[in-house]
Parts: C-alpha cells; sequence; structure tokens
C-alpha cells in the first residue's frame, strides 16, 4: 500500500457545477483525492459566494462545499468554448447541473464530448433529470421536496407538509451522482467507454421514500403526516424531557420490555394493552403519556443514559451547539474540521462522512477564490502562456 496514494488519485474532474447538490459531489470526489478543477462564470462565480453565513467578507456555504478544489474562470461561449474542450480532452468526468439542454445549445452536449474523449464521464444533475415531460422545468431543492413526496409525509397530523430542516433533495441528489460517477468509472476501467450519469433530485427523493411509497402500492392508502412516530413499531418516537427532547427507539416486544423497567413501570410489559407491537402501534398516543410522565422529570441526558444502561436504542435530539461538541461525532469521527482560509482565516469545516481504512478521506486545500488557479491549470495543464492569460482576461474568456 502506497500511504501517499488516496482512493481516487490519478482521476481529473471537470467541475461546472454550482449552488449545492453538484458541489456537493465534487466536494467528496475532491476529499477522497482527485483532481477537481471547478469553472466558474468570470467576474462572478459561483452563487453561493455571495451567501450567508460570512467569515471576513468569505461565504462559509462556499468554503465548506468546494474544499480541496482549483478554482479558475471561463466563459464557455466563443474562444472559451475551445479551451474547455481542451480540458474535456485531460478529463475523466465533467459535472454539470445546468437545466437539460443547456449544455447542447453551447454545442458542449454528451454527444459531442465523447466524440473528443470517448472515455469521458458525464454527469449531469437536473430538478426532473433529462428526460420527461418535466425535463425542462427548473429545479430546487424544495421543489424535489415537494414534488418527490417528502413533505406530504413531513410534519404534524392535522399540520402543513414541511420542508427538512436542511436540503435534503440536494444532498440526496449529491449522493447520487457521486454513486453514479463512480459506478460509470468502474464500467469505463473494465470496457474502456464512458458514459452518462442523469441524476434528478425528485428521483432522489423519490428513492429515500422507501416504506412510504410501499404503504401505498400495497394497501392502497396515502401516508399522512405521523410527526416523529414511526408507523411499523411502536415506541419509536421522540419524547420530551426536563430540558429538551430524546428520542427512544424500541422496535421489538423485548425492548419495550426494557423501556417498561427503565422508567419503572414494569407491570406495563405484561399489560394485555401493549404485549405485541402492532398493539402498540395501535394505542402510541397512551404510551407516549405513560413514556412523558417519567422522562419530563428527568434531564435529557439521564434520560438517554438510563436507556442506554438498560438496552434500549436512544439519543438526544441534538441542537447544533451540542453536536458540534459532541466527542463522538466531532471528536473520534472528526466530523468538524478546522481550516486556514487565506481570507477568512480559521474556519471550522464539516468533514468527510465516509471512512476508509487504507485510503482516509481528508480536506486538502480551502476553497479556491475566484479564478485562483487559471495561471496553474490553463498555464501548467493546457501550455498558455502568460501573455496569452493576461490576453483571455482582457477579452472576459478567464
Amino acid at each position: 500500500m502506497n500511504p501517499t496514494r488516496d482512493a481516487l488519485s490519478g482521476l481529473r474532474i471537470i467541475d461546472l457545477t454550482r449552488v449545492l447538490a453538484g458541489p456537493f459531489c465534487t466536494m467528496m470526489l475532491a476529499d477522497m483525492g482527485a483532481e477537481v478543477i471547478k469553472i466558474e462564470q468570470p467576474g462572478k462565480g459561483d452563487d453561493t459566494r455571495h451567501f450567508a453565513p460570512f467569515q471576513n467578507g468569505e461565504s462559509a456555504y462556499y468554503m465548506n462545499l468546494n474544499r480541496g478544489k482549483q478554482g479558475i474562470t471561463l466563459d464557455l461561449k466563443g474562444q472559451g468554448k475551445e479551451i474547455f474542450l481542451d480540458l474535456v480532452r485531460k478529463a475523466d468526468v465533467v459535472v454539470e447541473n445546468f437545466r437539460p439542454g443547456t449544455m447542447d445549445k453551447l454545442g458542449l452536449g454528451y454527444d459531442t464530448l465523447k466524440e473528443i474523449n470517448p472515455k469521458l464521464v458525464y454527469a449531469a444533475v437536473s430538478g426532473f433529470g433529462d428526460s420527461g415531460p418535466y425535463r425542462l422545468r427548473p429545479g430546487y431543492d424544495i421543489i424535489g421536496q415537494a414534488m418527490g413526496g417528502l413533505m406530504s409525509t413531513t410534519g404534524w397530523p392535522g399540520g402543513e407538509p414541511t420542508r427538512s430542516g436542511t436540503a435534503m433533495a440536494d444532498v440526496l441528489a449529491g449522493l447520487s451522482v457521486t454513486i453514479g460517477i463512480l459506478s460509470a468509472l468502474r464500467h469505463r476501467d473494465q470496457i474502456g467507454v464512458g458514459q452518462k450519469v442523469d441524476v434528478a433530485l425528485v428521483d432522489s427523493v423519490v428513492a429515500s421514500l422507501e416504506i412510504i411509497t410501499q404503504i401505498y402500492l400495497t394497501d392502497g392508502r396515502i401516508p399522512e403526516r405521523i410527526g416523529n412516530r414511526y408507523e411499523s413499531c411502536y415506541p419509536y418516537d421522540s419524547f420530551t424531557a426536563k430540558d429538551g427532547s430524546v428520542v427512544i427507539a424500541a422496535a421489538n416486544d423485548k425492548l419495550w420490555r426494557l423501556v417498561c423497567h427503565a422508567i419503572e413501570q414494569p407491570e406495563l410489559a405484561f399489560d394485555e394493552r401493549f404485549d405485541t407491537n402492532a398493539k402498540r402501534v395501535e394505542r402510541h398516543a397512551e404510551i407516549k403519556l405513560l413514556i412523558e410522565s417519567w422522562t419530563r422529570s428527568h434531564n435529557v441526558d439521564d434520560v438517554v443514559e438510563t436507556m442506554l444502561a438498560a438496552g434500549v436504542p436512544a439519543s438526544p435530539i441534538n441542537t447544533v451547539d451540542r453536536l458540534v461538541r459532541d466527542p463522538h461525532i466531532a471528536g473520534a469521527r472528526q466530523m468538524f474540521v478546522d481550516m486556514e482560509h487565506p481570507k477568512a482565516g480559521k474556519t471550522k469545516l464539516t468533514g468527510c462522512h465516509i471512512k476508509l481504512s487504507a485510503t482516509p478521506a481528508h480536506l486538502r486545500s480551502p476553497a479556491p477564490q475566484l479564478g485562483e488557479h487559471n495561471a496553474a491549470v490553463f498555464g501548467g495543464l493546457l501550455g498558455l502562456t502568460a501573455d496569452e492569460l493576461a490576453q483571455l482576461q482582457l477579452d472576459g474568456v478567464i
């Protein structure tokens, strides 16, 4: 094993993506060792450069999603188109998240690019994908969550459909296109030919629904909003404590008996109203009251410790301030990592959640300034001279 070699060493990714779904994908590829060259619009850059929160004038949103990448600027029209094609000739992967058809209009769609680089893997992320009657509709995270059905089942009975607290449609699509790219690269390594990877935000959300869609497809029943509980077992829910909320996940009869002992009501384990999972699901409201008669008199950490000591799966519902200080998540699992940025100073970014034993992913370099690597990429990779670069900048090409 070569300790200096990363899992994706030797892969060159041309990244045309912006905002979240695409950058989340290329961020993971960069963390795992791929060379990611991010192309941004001259003079403006990725929209997220202007998204709060800011640290010393630098967007933390942008810094988190674009660490480890080389940043160049390039107008894909006119002379910039030819420069882009030169980059594609030297690339393994192109990733874009424009509306379907945009790259074709520029003369840079997959059918064109595969002719100049047959080994190229071309990955496209969009709201609705590159086929079907909705393909040209604009797609944003909230649209993906709404159209994909997630919002309809998120929230409380009688309440409004609710967006997940984070941009789950974008993140799911980012994860999905990463899997698609790695699959296509595996296939390319076997037969020597690339392919197109087409991922939609809406499809990614639909795939994540799992049991929700199966309830309707099997029983013909439209799942409703049920808060934090689970349809298939109980107690599997959130419960109020003195200083916050906890989750208790007792998914079978044995765990239910352990819960009864933990809350100092062992007789409930033999109560005929609750002695099967089906009965507990049906009488979930009664059980929640019984459990909360105990949890409300204890602090969150005490509830969790008591449940875990009894052998019952449980956890606090962490607020973010607790999360970033958690000794397991932030400490042992390194999910929050310090990084020095030339303008923002010392920053703390989200670490890579994929842990590889032989080739661990890590944060390699801070997010680039706009056009920071123009000379390195256009000069070092394509052989353009300093005078040529100066003229390209003067002409607004880079």
